[in-house]
């Protein structure tokens, strides 16, 4: 998944056209040499369009194999080890062999460029890559996250000591994953580039190459994820909302027990990712519940309200930092004012160019006005998801027993090895008291 910089055509042109002129100019000065050793000079072969179909259809093959082993051991075999096994092989092909290459979180970008540029065609393997893991939430949970997603698995093998957050906490750092996909989309939308795939913390490691602060972040991630589980998954990865989303509309979802719950809550702090949910307290004011209700739909507007202006106000103000039209002006400008042109190399390429210098500030103005409207609508989707959750936590549920929350819930089986139920279905007196 490529992004698309936004350099003026006629310097690009320029440039190659210089490059090429430049380039025959030494092939006449300087000829070929005639070797008279009997050495043959080795002809390239670049890889064929049809060899590299193959692949991306195998990776396509591989993705829909993997979620339905996921899928199976999740809900039909319920093994964690099987899980771990997959987690293994998923990290190892989707990571160290294709060097997270493979990646829906990366494709939201190509999706979403898709839906505003006519232009832009989505590749159909694309489009797999990013619907596949989506339709295997609807169908059963978020498998691709139990043990599929090559940034998902190299975090779940180094939790060792997980913690539990306060919920205050948790529930704010769980914001953070709609602020990303909904900026992330936002700047695309505004021709602005991939900044999900340009900060993406773990790929620099699968690659062995990239930014030092990209490699030190994925660094800093695993470390913490050593006490926070999967902090990445859980609190900034963009495509994990989507997937969050679908499995909680889904047809089948993991169980904690393999068939009625015998409220022994031994698995009520088994789940390092604080996704189970204990019954409701019998005795509730519902009254009171229903006030608090009332009141967050009447803040819910105001909420959406304000968070757009933030939004608004936030890309307004990033704008030459995450723009490259506006970035170019505002170079132009203080070159011009300093008087020392050609300063850098975006600069340089306009200036070869013969382009009006008004046209770099006519682009910097609908850049920035894109730039607005996406902030706006960022925004007040992210204004909308948090209005949402509060009054999702405000509202009363009639839960008896211990379950995953569909949506949090990563579906990795860790919570079967503390349920006394898993132990009878296995016949085995083993169980996490004793005796089942």
């Amino acid at each position: 998944m490529l992004e698309r910089r936004v350099v003026p055509r006629a310097g690009a042109l320029a440039l190659i056209v210089a490059a090429a002129v430049s380039a025959d100019a030494a092939e006449q000065r300087f000829p070929k040499p005639d070797f008279k050793s009997g050495y043959v000079q080795p002809v390239y072969h670049p890889p064929t369009p049809a060899r590299s179909a193959v692949r991306e259809w195998a990776d396509v093959a591989v993705l829909a194999a993997a979620l339905g082993a996921a899928a199976w051991l999740a809900l039909r075999a319920r093994s964690r080890r099987g899980l771990w096994a997959l987690s293994v092989a998923s990290l190892v092909w989707f990571g160290l062999v294709r060097k997270g290459c493979i990646c829906p979180v990366g494709s939201i970008h190509n999706v979403a460029l898709a839906l505003v540029d006519p232009v832009y065609g989505l590749p159909l393997v694309t489009a797999l890559i990013f619907a596949l893991p989506l339709v295997a939430a609807l169908l059963w949970g978020r498998v691709f996250c139990a043990a599929v997603c090559p940034l998902g698995v190299i975090q779940d093998l180094v939790v060792w000591r997980p913690v539990r957050l306060p919920t205050a906490l948790n529930r704010a750092l769980g914001m953070l994953g709609p602020t990303v996909l909904a900026f992330g989309i936002a700047l695309t939308a505004a021709g602005a580039g991939f900044w999900i795939c340009r900060y993406d913390p773990f790929v620099g490691l699968y690659r062995r190459s990239g930014p030092a602060g990209m490699i030190a972040t994925g660094i800093g991630l695993l470390l913490i994820g050593v006490v926070v589980a999967r902090p990445y998954c859980r609190f900034f990865c963009p495509y994990g909302v989507l997937l969050s989303w679908g499995s909680r509309l889904s047809r089948r979802h993991l169980g904690i027990t393999p068939d009625e719950c015998i409220q022994c809550r031994l698995c009520e702090r088994s789940c390092p990712f604080d996704a189970i949910r204990g019954p409701e307290p019998p005795h509730v004011d519902r009254s009171a519940a229903r006030r608090a209700l009332v009141r967050a739909l009447w803040a819910a507007p105001l909420f959406v309200a304000g968070a757009a202006w933030a939004g608004r106000a936030a890309l307004d103000a990033l704008a030459p930092v995450v723009h490259p039209a506006v970035a170019l002006e505002r170079e132009l400008r203080a070159e011009d004012a300093a008087g020392t042109p050609d300063l850098t190399w975006e600069t340089r390429v306009f200036r070869l160019s013969g382009e009006p210098r008004e046209s770099a500030a006519a682009a910097a103005a609908a850049a920035r006005h894109r730039l607005r409207l996406a902030g706006l609508w960022a925004g007040a989707f992210v204004g909308f998801v948090g209005a949402g959750r509060i009054v999702a936590s405000v509202r009363r549920s009639d839960r008896r027993e211990w379950v995953p929350d569909r949506g949090e819930c990563l579906s990795c089986g860790r919570c079967f090895a503390h349920c006394p139920r898993e132990y009878v279905r296995l016949g085995r007196l083993d169980g996490p008291m004793g005796n089942p």
